[in-house]
């Protein structure tokens, strides 16, 4: 049997090695436009020189597992094409395709490599008194600023965007503005409408409240959508353009394909690598009992908290219920900092052995 997993994030990764272990015979090749994994919960530290954020595929999957560097174009009839024109034929077809961003003009997205490393090297040769604006005031904003801001004490950063920490309970939310204004990060519950260049390599950050932010360094937080690959390639879509998927989390129009992570219409999901991880297992799994003519199983969503860093030694943990709602109590400090690394090795570990996921989720 033939398995294509195009993708290798944490879903992708992960599906491929699990399957390795539970369809031996199976002939699986991971499909990727990098040569390596990328970390993206790490994106904020290697953009702030603070961590490293990849490794090369070949030490992250299991022996026998093939690779392709390289993108999908389209998804045939039992194929798919790259993008330099080569068709690959597949039994099975995990889809792991993750997420995408949308940046402003004039901003850097910090949630791809490439982005991280030109805001890296950006960032590195700001003086003392530079400024750095993170759009964006979700977790990932959050960490990225926070983490700029312990890594550079010295620089301006301001952290700009509406619904603050949305995901957690009003106390935690407070605590995480705390660590913040620690840091010395100015947080504007606004919405950024444009970003002109200032000559010299500033730009003027203009909001939708009227005022206008000088910066050195713009970045952007938000996650923009998913590829447009399963639409273009034909399957069922949301109005988002994640596939539709049936219990299994196979594809609504072809069940040949099982779909993971940020790119799979899973109701109840939201993007994240807890929700990418548990749905790779799933997708091993589902492919798996097919080859081998057993019963499908459903998938379910199970959430169990919600972990923020702020720089490296405070962070706060929101505990939550199985819908992903927030419980009351919550971590905080260097114990909760200590736990979110912790978490993001395991996620890491188990990307690497396909055991699966930790059930505690970085950010996104």
């Amino acid at each position: 049997m033939k398995v294509i997993v195009a993708g290798a994030g944490y879903a992708g990764t992960l599906a491929a090695n699990r399957l390795a272990k539970k369809a031996p015979g199976a002939e699986i090749t991971v499909v990727n436009p990098r040569p390596d994994f990328v970390e993206r919960v790490r994106l904020h530290q290697r953009l702030a020189g603070t961590g490293r954020a990849s490794t090369p595929l070949a030490e992250m999957l299991r022996d026998g597992i093939r690779t392709r560097q390289a993108a999908v174009e389209k998804i045939g009839d039992g194929c798919v094409i790259l993008d330099g024109g080569e068709t690959l034929d597949f039994d099975y077809l995990v889809l792991a395709v993750g997420s995408t961003l949308s940046p402003l003009p004039g901003t850097v997205p910090v949630g791809t490599w490439e982005g991280a490393e030109q805001a890296r090297e950006t960032l590195a040769a700001l003086p003392a008194g530079g400024a750095v604006t993170v759009v964006g005031a979700g977790p990932t904003g959050i960490e990225t600023a926070a983490e700029v801001a312990h890594a550079r004490p010295g620089l301006t950063v301001r952290l700009v965007g509406r619904g603050f920490a949305a995901g957690l309970s009003e106390k935690a939310r407070r605590r995480v503005r705390t660590g913040l204004e620690r840091l010395n990060v100015t947080v504007l519950d606004d919405v950024v409408t444009e970003v002109r260049d200032a000559g010299e390599g500033a730009a003027e950050v203009r909001l939708e409240s009227g005022g206008r932010i000088a910066s050195d360094l713009v970045l952007w937080a938000v996650i923009g959508g998913v590829p447009d690959l399963a639409a273009r390639s034909g399957l069922e879509v949301d109005e988002r353009g994640r596939a539709l998927v049936d219990e299994y989390l196979r594809s609504a129009g072809d069940p040949r394909i099982v779909v993971a992570g940020d790119c799979a219409a899973v109701p109840g999901s939201r993007m994240s690598c807890q929700t990418a991880e548990p749905q790779g297992v799933h997708a091993a799994d589902t492919v798996a009992r097919m080859i081998q003519g057993r019963p499908l199983k459903p998938y379910s969503v199970d959430y169990v908290a919600t972990c923020i860093s702020l720089g490296r030694r405070d962070g706060v943990i929101q505990p939550s219920h199985r819908d992903d709602s927030p419980r009351r109590r919550f971590l905080a400090g260097r114990a909760a900092a200590v736990t979110k690394e912790g978490v993001v090795r395991s996620a890491r570990f188990s990307a690497r052995t396909g055991i699966g996921a930790t059930g505690l989720p970085g950010s996104k």
